[in-house]
């Protein structure tokens, strides 16, 4: 009798070890001092290609400093800051995500979405750290938008090519401000238009680039779309939600159980995330350093 011994999907890259978590987004590194890539020429190499492989990439017990986390994320690029969440006081770009008894009321994590795509340049992506998480709950899940895209069925890629739509912080975050604070902020940062298809800029690929910041299409209203005025706008609406429902589909996604001092890696230009915001009163605290990215196209 022959005996089969288990498969193991685990692979080495170079010196760091690799554990695909599913079979279209999302790899477990092993063996890896997120410290030492954060100076490391070689390794930051191999790390930035894993990335572009799986989109996310996730390390465990990763008890490193907020310099070192904020030096890891500059190495792809300069970080931003946030107009409403503000950032550490002595490490500008890294984002305080505290959810606590006494965080505000609004929710825009638990919705699928790409971070900040209302700016004119959309983050390349960003490193979160889990510095406090529930005891059960609280995980997070990424999607592959370049898969999203690659399903669509023939005829719904033609009738999209083409297609920009438009991104506000004011319907978003401004929505529970003061009229004169939303206001302030839309001008601060005016609506941006993106295409609906964004090509990656380093690997080519075709992405589906839209999301729940995402208000309308901008250019549907064209003879080919619209017989009657009343066309517009439930023909555009339809479209653009049947776009967003896409990263909801499983076979498109990766869920993550977050452990003190684990991390998440990922590439914002080709994917989505949704926090699952089901651990209240418990307490979750992440730190995240995004990345300033390039204007898509």
């Amino acid at each position: 009798m022959t005996t089969i011994a288990p498969l193991d999907v685990s692979t080495v890259r170079g010196s760091i070890g690799v554990k695909p978590l599913t079979c279209t987004i999302g790899a477990e590194l092993v063996d890896i001092d997120l410290a030492r890539a954060a100076h490391d020429d070689t390794l930051f190499a191999e790390l930035r290609a894993l990335l572009l492989e799986y989109k996310v990439l996730f390390v465990r017990d990763q008890d490193i400093s907020r310099a070192d986390h904020v030096a890891l994320a500059e190495r792809f690029g300069s970080l931003e800051d946030h107009p409403v969440a503000g950032s550490d006081p002595d490490h500008p770009g890294l984002v305080r995500i505290y959810k606590d008894l006494d965080s505000p009321p609004e929710h825009y994590e638990n919705a699928y979405h790409c971070d900040a795509t209302w700016r004119q340049h959309p983050p390349m992506g960003a490193v979160l750290r889990c510095v406090e998480t529930p005891p059960v709950g609280g995980d997070t899940i990424w999607v592959n938008m370049v898969e999203a895209y690659r399903r669509l069925p023939e005829h719904v890629k033609q009738r999209i090519q083409g297609l920009r739509a438009r991104h506000s912080i004011e319907a978003s975050f401004g929505a529970v401000m003061p009229m004169d604070q939303r206001h302030d902020l839309a001008r601060r940062f005016p609506d941006a238009e993106h295409p609906v298809v964004r090509t990656h800029p380093e690997t080519g690929e075709q992405i589906l680039f839209i999301n729940s910041f995402t208000t309308h299409l901008v250019n549907y209203h064209t003879p080919e779309n619209v017989r009657f005025g009343a066309d517009y706008a439930p023909g555009a609406a339809e479209l653009l939600h049947y776009l967003m429902r896409q990263a909801a589909v499983p076979e498109y996604q990766v869920r993550w159980r977050w452990t003190k001092n684990s991390f998440a890696i990922w590439d914002n230009r080709s994917t989505q995330h949704y926090a699952v915001q089901d651990y209240w009163p418990a307490v979750r605290k992440m730190e995240r350093a995004g990345i300033v990215g390039d204007k898509p196209f």
